[in-house]
């Protein structure tokens, strides 16, 4: 793979490491998290929508063999992004007008001379019929859902990936101080809304996606409308923005102001809960176990609890991943797992992104101070 442009980020030895454990000669991704993971690439658009869409008549595929070079299957109309931005040197297209992905993969997995191997597939990315097709076309291969072992590889992150989860935050943060600097009493949502997104891409995010509401407005996607930032409002955030396919996800609180003191209080106490729950995300700490604490401290400190989630592990394409911090979850956390810890209750939402080290956890970014209420003037 020394061809390619652009240099591997993924984490190939845990991947080998997991591929050794299962007895699998390759990995068949179809998943946005998987593709973009594997290949570096990240569809933004109608693009993107082939890598989601299970029956998606241009799918794409990343066939990643334990041994030998990997191969990228993609319809035409994205060859010249795959090139450009993939670490991959072998890209392969087809016409869907012409041919089928699967039918082409099938070819790939042929020429590599894996046809009697055990093989994963991502089956919750694949359709039945798909799935059915590719046990046609692939009789004596061993296929199994590689779906948990992917999710356990990505989940602990190499310095490439750390760097680019840093930057992006970087530009969710100086996004949120430079337009709750400018904004106030009478701006819309929609309009506030608007300057966040604009803000994050022209610091060089490719997809930005989010949500604000104010503590008047109990609409939470979606619900960036005509509702007026007033006086008194608490406005509450939660954005992702995508750096080459990983996120900036941080969540801040704003008020426009003056604060009550009621407000300066509650921030106080809610922000204390984050912190304590930040500082106990260590390796060996279970994911229910870091659930239980930040509801049980939101409750102790008056708020209504943590509602179903304290957080999750990030990664490329899909912020959210696992492992979830739910009650449900028993996941250990993991040296070089990168966290956002988010123990929301109603509009009270702050969210951090942290790095899983061998003492304390270690913020990704400092650049917004989340000491004090940010007043909106």
């Amino acid at each position: 793979m020394s061809d390619g442009k652009r240099k591997i980020i993924a984490n190939v030895p845990r991947l080998n490491d997991f591929m050794d454990r299962h007895g699998c000669s390759a990995i068949v991704a179809r998943s946005g998290t998987n593709i973009t993971y594997l290949s570096g690439v990240a569809f933004p658009g109608s693009q993107g929508r082939h890598v989601d869409f299970p029956d998606s008549p241009r799918e794409i595929y990343v066939v990643w063999p334990r041994q030998g070079e990997p191969v990228m299957v993609l319809n035409n109309l994205g060859i010249a992004r795959a090139w450009r931005d993939s670490w991959i040197p072998n890209i392969e297209g087809y016409d869907d007008y012409r041919t089928t992905a699967f039918a082409r993969t099938a070819e790939v997995i042929e020429r590599l001379g894996l046809t009697k191997s055990k093989i994963g597939f991502e089956k919750t990315y694949l359709s039945a019929s798909h799935w059915e097709e590719f046990h046609r076309l692939l009789p004596d291969v061993e296929m199994f859902d590689c779906t948990e072992l992917m999710d356990a590889v990505r989940w602990v992150k190499t310095p490439g990936e750390v760097d680019l989860l840093r930057r992006a935050a970087d530009i969710q943060d100086d996004a949120y101080v430079e337009v709750f600097s400018n904004v106030g009493e009478g701006y819309t949502l929609r309009e506030v809304h608007a300057q966040l997104v604009k803000a994050c891409m022209a610091r060089g995010a490719e997809i930005v996606h989010g949500l604000l509401n104010t503590s008047r407005n109990n609409v939470r996607y979606l619900g960036e409308g005509d509702t007026l930032l007033e006086k008194g409002d608490i406005v509450r955030t939660d954005y992702v923005s995508y750096l080459q396919g990983y996120p900036g996800h941080q969540s801040r609180v704003f008020v426009v102001g003056p604060p009550s003191e009621e407000q300066v209080e509650m921030y106080r106490k809610y922000r204390e809960v984050h912190l304590m729950t930040i500082d106990r995300c260590r390796p060996g700490v279970r994911a229910n176990d870091l659930f239980s604490f930040a509801d049980q401290k939101l409750k102790e400190y008056g708020f209504s609890g943590a509602g179903s989630m304290v957080g999750h592990s990030v990664g490329p394409w899909f912020h959210q991943q696992q492992p979830l911090l739910v009650a449900d979850c028993h996941t250990q956390i993991e040296e070089g797992m990168v966290v956002a810890v988010e123990p929301f209750s109603s509009y009270w939402h702050l969210q951090d992104m942290i790095l899983v080290t061998g003492g304390e956890p270690e913020l990704l970014t400092g650049k917004f101070d989340t000491e004090r209420l940010f007043v909106i003037d």
